[in-house]
């Protein structure tokens, strides 16, 4: 494998942390000086015991894992690994031994790259396992409809058809907070804002204040404000926004 001259460069803390487990010293330290050339911290081991040892102690986003070792072969630790974590592991394998990558696999290897192999075909892989692994953030809410009523978050746009509903800064602070989270309780203590910052008895009154304000929303968006459907009490706790699906 030929890597060429790495650039140093410096790695961010928060980089994917890479563990590779090789008993070729030659391969390791290729690995290492490609991979974190490439942006990712990496840390190095001969053996699946001493995968083992940096596993109790340290948290990794990915291993890179030889299948051909003396003593416990990359095979035989994946698959005690797999029986308590679900860390992603990429197996190296020789080029062209088909049934040990199937077997990889089916012990729930996430990919494999076979020995000779280019450092950017194994940068592509690792990226691509990286991704995947990655958990999904979902977009953020850009508008909640409840009843009549759409309400823009971004905008802190109130309507009600293609009419604006005129909202004071406390009451379309407090509807934000409850439309970031529909159908979620929002406590009390969150809708009072800096008015109950400091607690104590400060604290009590800005709660208190928080269901007057309510009350008043309520007035402007319910049917019925004394049987409240669309901000409803939570009590002891807060309020929620029920939203149509």
């Amino acid at each position: 494998m030929a890597t060429g001259r790495a650039q140093t460069k410096t790695i961010p803390d928060d980089a994917p942390h890479l563990l590779v487990v090789d008993d070729d010293r030659r391969i390791r330290e290729l690995l290492s000086r490609f991979l974190m050339s490439e942006g990712y911290r990496v840390t190095t081991v001969e053996s699946a015991a001493e995968a083992r040892a940096k596993l109790e102690g340290l948290s990794f986003d990915l291993l890179i894992l030889d299948v051909m070792m003396p003593g416990e072969t990359g095979f035989d630790f994946a698959r005690k690994l797999r029986t308590s974590s679900s860390v992603p592991i990429l197996m190296l394998t020789a080029r062209g031994e088909a049934e040990s990558r199937i077997q990889g696999l089916e012990i729930g290897a996430d990919d494999y790259v076979g020995k000779p192999f280019e450092p950017r075909e194994l940068s592509l892989r690792v990226a691509s396992i990286l991704k995947r692994a990655r958990p999904v953030v979902p977009p953020p809410v850009e508008f909640v409809r409840f009843g009549e009523f759409v309400f823009h978050i971004g905008r802190g746009e109130l309507k009600r058809g293609e009419d604006i509903v005129h909202l004071t800064d406390r009451e379309r602070e407090m509807l934000t907070l409850l439309a970031a989270t529909p159908g979620e309780t929002v406590p009390r203590l969150a809708l009072a804002g800096n008015g109950a910052a400091n607690g104590g008895n400060g604290g009590a009154v800005g709660e208190r204040a928080v269901d007057v304000q309510v009350n008043r929303l309520r007035r402007k968006i319910e049917r019925d404000p004394a049987n409240p459907l669309l901000i409803q009490t939570v009590r002891g706790v807060g309020y929620r926004l029920v939203v149509t699906p």
